[in-house]
């Protein structure tokens, strides 16, 4: 197996295409990362942006550069000796537009019949044989028309079943023939009858765990293995499956035990089951490491004061009592459609089902939201996990006497790996933690964003160096080929931005009275939806105008309190606009920002230099994410997934190239110093990277480094700079390395080893990256 030294991470899509992806090649190689690593290829949606909307398993999305694109970046990547990774989709189609999915196509015009049809996850006793599409906008079929041999609903395009439209027949009538039926998008909450990627409608699961399934959804990707094109995958949302370690397995089987990774998002403590077939994850608790070490805890009580002030509660908000509550309300909500499916997986009558919808929750459908709500993990793998069935069952009782009985005949029956009611609760448990969590809790659990990250557990507010190292030990000891990263296309905030915002727990008093003045000059009325809004202004700006609404209706939208999808309120909507008009339009408000800017600024960049170096040098495989070898200043979906000036970027490496020592300023030349010597010195000295082990420091400034020895190699990192400043600096504290000569990469300066004064060694820079002299002077290509 070819494991990757790093990676590289390319959205690939009609407008950067595979054949775009070829011609940068030699700029990633440039840069030091050994692997290009490339979203979903294959045929999607028409104008997908993101591709896991996949339509056709069976080839290349054209769009996206098609057979001839992979084989030429693939022939690119080769001649410069690059790796490649691709992300595959292996839990859900597009069914958007179903003339574009010849599966589904087939399964709307054949019903069970189709050959297809056992592809999808259908209940169709629910539906009384017929397959729910929810897309009528107000329930009525006034609007279906018969043209060309299929059903219309304005652009929406359905096939009619043979011989049920040859008597003349109104639309209607067809449509009663037909093996779906249309309903109110509105009623997919909690009548649909397919499983879905999440609650995305447009998104069907397919059973990759049925043989036939698997092979045909995957014959390209197994070419692809077949021809030597790919090297490596990356496996997105695995925890929908119904059995994740077996797919892992056949996955194996079909690509020659590829390298493979999954995305993958560990709670807590929890670890990745050993068993699967996998060097690791995508890397999302790594970023949460990082972030957290570079958060001054002394911040955290006036933060928590200043939450519940905006709040006006008299005590700090309960991570945990605020999760259980909105997976509840998912469960109950927008994901009731997969209680039901469960509570008829587990016996109970079609027609019992029917009739609790639109009505009071059934007694066994309450004990499962419940258990679903308090479910600890995204999911377990039964048998492993089963403790998280007893925990959540313990948590459910506590909260909900009255099931204890309902509660205690479930738990037997979900402990069952074979029984097809905890196979489905377990596919559902990751759905309802990320919609409840991720997608809503995010956005009401404002107190310092830069913790309510994917991955994250925002309730752990920072750690220490010891809790740093210990993890990283770990890491090294576990699944050293794991992937580690700082941003990516689901992260909520670009990893510059979240740098920024954590310097705010360095200075809550003076945040504090900025935000007092913000909220007085533009009020919304959401007191800890302002928080994260000015949180994400200041992180990310300069920011375009645009940007910002659009970032400020998602994040609204999402957190449901003052507004929602499905019910806009056009007042509150207005008046955050407004909020963010202000930010350009009203000279008061302005001066603000650039006075929290003045202040955060520098500190945010010293956090940035020291996060991407740690996540560069620390155990796993480090990704770069498109881009972020210059300041990542993205927010949400779609912004992070924004052009990239590569040409920009050329221009930099050429001239650090050439000897230049870039400025640590608006440019972000230094973190691309940083980037390319970390990344080249990782492909090309591997065996430098052996061990981890804590590197300590000494002196009155001790609490501001983080230094680590690699082996051959010591990172040093500068952690709240802020602090630092007030402290007066380095002073004497020092770190202690063997007696011989040690060059730091980053700026060409040699030290003689021993003591070494952290004042000399991060006088230009807040990183240090050293490796022994004679490393340099043998011609190495790090600093070329």
């Amino acid at each position: 197996m070819r494991i990757p030294r790093s990676t590289y991470r390319l959205q690939i899509r009609e407008s950067f295409d595979l054949n775009a992806a070829a011609n940068i090649a030699e700029y990633v190689r440039d840069l030091g990362a050994d692997w290009l690593y490339f979203s979903p290829l294959l045929t999607a949606e028409t104008g997908s942006d993101h591709g896991y909307d996949v339509t056709d398993h069976s080839r290349i999305d054209p769009a996206r550069g098609g057979e001839a694109g992979l084989a030429a970046a693939s022939a690119a990547a080769r001649s410069l000796g690059l790796g490649v990774l691709v992300d595959i989709v292996p839990n859900h189609v597009g069914v958007q537009t179903p003339h574009q999915n010849a599966w589904w196509w087939d399964v709307l015009s054949h019903g069970r019949d189709s050959r297809y049809a056992e592809a999808f996850d259908i209940d169709w006793e629910f539906g009384n044989g017929r397959l729910r599409i929810p897309v009528l906008g107000d329930g009525s079929l006034d609007d279906l028309e018969i043209v060309d041999g299929e059903l219309r609903y304005f652009d929406n395009r359905f096939p009619i079943a043979p011989g049920t439209a040859d008597d003349g027949a109104s639309p209607r009538e067809v449509h009663s023939r037909q093996h779906y039926e249309l309903i109110d998008w509105r009623r997919a909450d909690a009548e649909l009858n397919y499983r879905r990627f999440f609650a995305v409608n447009s998104l069907a699961g397919i059973r990759v765990e049925i043989p036939w399934v698997f092979e045909e959804s995957h014959v390209e990707i197994a070419r692809w293995f077949r021809e030597g094109l790919v090297d490596g995958l990356r496996v997105d949302h695995p925890d929908g499956l119904a059995d994740p370690a077996g797919y892992l397995d056949d996955l194996a089987r079909a690509t020659g035990d590829t390298y493979v990774l999954v995305e993958k998002i560990l709670e807590g403590d929890e670890q990745l089951p050993t068993s699967w077939a996998t060097a690791g994850t995508t890397g999302y608790d790594a970023l949460a490491d990082v972030d957290r070490v570079l958060v001054d805890p002394a911040g955290r009580a006036a933060l928590d004061e200043l939450d519940r002030r905006l709040r006006g509660t008299d005590s700090t908000v309960s991570w945990s009592g605020l999760i259980h509550d909105t997976k509840r309300a998912i469960a109950d909500g927008i994901l009731r459609s997969e209680v039901l499916r469960l509570e008829r997986d587990l016996g109970r009558s079609v027609e019992a089902v029917e009739a609790d919808v639109g009505s009071a929750i059934s007694t066994t459908a309450d004990a499962l939201a419940e258990l679903l709500a308090c479910f600890p993990v995204y999911r377990s793998y039964l048998p492993l996990g089963l403790e998280h069935l007893h925990e959540a069952a313990r948590l459910a009782i506590s909260h909900r006497p009255d099931l204890t009985d309902a509660i205690g005949d479930l738990v037997p029956i979900l402990s069952d790996p074979q029984h097809p009611a905890a196979i489905r609760f377990q596919q559902t448990s990751g759905m309802v933690m990320a919609k409840g969590v991720e997608d809503t809790a995010f956005y009401r659990y404002t107190r310092l964003g830069s913790l309510t990250e994917v991955g994250a557990d925002p309730s752990e507010f920072s750690i220490g160096t010891a809790e740093f190292h210990r993890r990283q030990q770990l890491r090294q000891a576990s699944f050293p080929a794991s992937l580690t990263t700082l941003s990516t296309h689901d992260t909520k905030r670009g990893e510059d931005v979240r740098a920024r915002i954590s310097v705010l727990a360095e200075i809550p008093a003076e945040w504090e009275s900025a935000l007092d003045r913000l909220r007085e000059a533009a009020p919304l009325g959401d007191g800890p939806l302002e928080a994260l809004l000015w949180e994400a202004i200041v992180g990310a700006w300069p920011a375009s105008r645009e940007r910002l609404h659009a970032y400020a209706e998602k994040a609204a939208r999402e957190a449901g309190n003052s507004t929602g999808w499905d019910a806009p309120r056009e007042a509150f909507e207005q008046r955050m606009h407004d909020l963010i008009d202000s930010a350009f339009d009203d000279p008061a408000v302005t001066a603000v920002i650039e006075e929290v800017l003045d202040r955060v600024r520098a500190a945010g960049w010293s956090n940035s230099l020291s996060a991407k170096l740690i996540q560069l040098t620390a155990p796993g495989v480090p990704d770069v994410y498109q881009g972020s070898e210059l300041w990542e200043t993205s927010l949400v979906d779609p912004d992070n997934r924004r052009p990239v000036d590569f040409d920009e970027r050329r221009l930099y490496l050429a001239a650090i190239d050439a000897g230049a020592h870039p400025p640590v300023d608006e440019s972000g030349a230094a973190k691309l110093l940083v980037t390319s010597r970390a990344l080249r010195l990782r492909r090309d000295h591997p065996e430098l990277f052996s061990r981890y082990a804590p590197l300590p420091a000494f002196g009155p400034a001790a609490r501001h480094v983080l230094a680590f020895d690699r082996g051959d190699v010591v990172t040093v990192a500068t952690r709240l700079p802020l602090g630092l400043e007030l402290a007066g600096g380095w002073g004497a504290t020092s770190i202690i390395l063997a007696g011989r000569p040690v060059v730091d990469v980053l700026t060409g300066t040699e030290f003689p080893g021993g003591e070494m004064r952290l004042a000399e060694v991060l006088a230009r820079y807040p990183v240090a990256l050293l490796v022994p002299s004679e490393l340099l002077a043998a011609g190495s290509t790090v600093g070329s």
